[in-house]
């Protein structure tokens, strides 16, 4: 999967809403393809509630860790500004997602996503994420948030799937694209590797 992790200009040091609102794009593609990688693993998400209900804890996993990196890097003010456009940015794109599938309103589902990471967030806030990724406990605590999304014959089995699979996969891409968009080097450009014409 491909995410968009560098500037193309670095005329100027990037705020911290600014970085957010890109890293928030890319969140949304790669819980999107971490749950569209759990369905290939033959595991049943239903179109409509459930499948919201993945996206919903996936995506509040990525923002704790989103959060947590921007610690490393941010002022305390700084990193607050970055969270909060990073979660409302997230929080709109599921909610215009969710109100074209299912029922309610834009502001309703926005609202109830939330709700839902404040919650959320004072329980991961339990757990440590250091300068290699986050503790072990901190991703079990997604994959057992997860076993109430999924169906009876699955919840034993997701657990693997998430802790081995997508979860440090979606850490590694959130990382790597903090990285690169906490960085200042602009994008280098591609070289043609064809010719075309006469």
């Amino acid at each position: 999967m491909r995410i968009k992790s560098h500037w193309f200009k670095s005329d100027r040091k990037k705020t911290p809403q600014e970085i957010a609102g890109v890293l928030g794009f890319n969140i949304w593609r790669i819980a999107d393809n971490a749950l569209k990688n759990t369905r290939k693993a033959n595991f049943e998400i239903a179109i409509g509630p459930q499948y919201f209900l993945f996206l919903t804890e996936f995506l509040v996993f990525l923002i704790q860790v989103a959060d947590r990196i921007a610690h490393r890097q941010l002022s305390a003010e700084d990193r607050f500004s970055f969270t909060s456009t990073l979660a409302n940015r997230v929080a709109e794109t599921l909610a215009e997602n969710q109100s074209r599938l299912t029922d309610g309103s834009i502001a309703g589902h926005k609202q109830r996503f939330i709700d839902h990471l404040n919650l959320r967030a004072g329980e991961y806030a339990d757990f440590d994420y250091g300068s290699d990724g986050p503790e072990f406990a901190f991703t079990r605590y997604l994959a057992y948030c997860m076993r109430a999304v999924m169906d009876e014959k699955d919840v034993e089995w997701v657990i693997d799937q998430i802790m081995s699979i997508e979860a440090p996969g979606a850490v590694e891409m959130v990382e790597k694209t903090l990285r690169d968009l906490f960085g200042t080097e602009p994008r280098q450009p591609r070289h043609r590797t064809s010719v075309s014409g006469d």
